[in-house]
């Protein structure tokens, strides 16, 4: 196995909650209301739709997706998500620092050091060069026809990062370790914050889905464990096997992912102080009878590297 390189789970698309308009010729980051499911493919018009995305929204109100059926593909939450402090050189996207509240990874001229990891808020150096909380959640969704490959879903947000963890916990606790076969619920939920000025911030959820109680969902869940079981899935393996490819690297993130983190964490353009998060979402004004509304639709790339980041929520 190569060393050095950090072997993530394979992502057959992506799911984002933004999307990028046309204004003055520049491509502007626009925080949506809705869920948007996409290939790994872009051509002139931005990111290819995934299949899966219309038949969504077919079966969605307004054709907006706001709750999507998924399961997890471990039992292991910090393997479902990955989530820790990160800064980014803006040029090339290169990890200069990773870290997980008490040490980091930094890039230095002599290779990379351990040092203490103080938190984005009490480091001088995250404060340099735009540290933030990174999450990546994978998740596969119900009809994508491949048990291994999953769904990436990046987040530069403090409550879907928050939320999440916390879901993943409690449901790897209250399953008694069986939360890869719970069946699932990805949500977006609306919350008013200090800092969003009563502006709604949209954040990601994970529950279980509307018509099952928690009793039901967890004794599903322990009888597909079984089932696996005795059909021969080596669940266990499969994880210690994710778990060593993840820490065969310094980094999560190779040059393949580069530009989609500088997507992530330099946008090409500021958005309001209501909305800096990357779960943010703008404010959702209602139109007078006479105003008309363009709807936007998925544009090419999310900006460059070269312009100063906004500060997180």
């Amino acid at each position: 196995m190569i060393k050095g390189l950090a072997i993530t789970p394979p992502v057959i698309g992506r799911i984002s909650i933004g999307k990028l308009i046309k204004k003055n010729d520049k491509l502007i980051p626009e925080k949506d209301d809705s869920f948007t499911l996409t290939t790994q493919v872009q051509n002139r018009d931005g990111w290819m739709l995934h299949p899966l995305h219309q038949q969504y929204a077919d079966s969605s109100h307004n054709g907006k997706i706001r709750m999507i059926p998924v399961r997890v593909l471990f039992n292991d939450s910090n393997l479902n998500l990955r989530a820790e402090f990160s800064a980014f050189d803006r040029t090339t996207g290169r990890p200069l620092c990773v870290g997980d509240g008490e040490k980091a990874k930094r890039v230095s001229g002599e290779g990379i050091d351990e040092v203490a990891c103080l938190t984005p808020e009490r480091c001088a150096f995250a404060q340099e060069k735009g540290c933030k909380l990174f999450g990546r959640l994978n998740v596969q969704i119900e009809g994508q026809n491949d048990e291994l490959g999953s769904f990436v879903f990046r987040t530069t947000g403090y409550n879907s990062v928050r939320t999440l963890a916390a879901r993943l916990k409690y449901f790897e606790a209250v399953s008694g370790g069986n939360t890869r076969h719970l069946p699932l619920l990805l949500r977006l939920r609306a919350k008013s914050t200090t800092q969003s000025y009563r502006t709604p911030v949209f954040y990601v959820d994970l529950t279980l889905r509307e018509e099952d109680s928690l009793a039901e969902a967890v004794c599903f869940a322990r009888s597909e464990a079984i089932r696996y079981q005795e059909a021969g899935v080596e669940t266990a393996q499969l994880e210690a096997a994710a778990r060593q490819l993840l820490q065969n690297g310094q980094f999560e993130d190779g040059e393949e992912e580069m530009p989609l983190v500088l997507e992530e964490f330099y946008p090409e353009a500021e958005t309001s102080e209501a909305t800096l998060a990357v779960d943010q979402a703008p404010k959702l004004p209602t139109p007078k009878p006479t105003q008309l509304v363009r709807p936007a639709r998925l544009t090419q790339k999310l900006g460059t590297a070269n312009k100063p980041e906004s500060k997180a929520a």
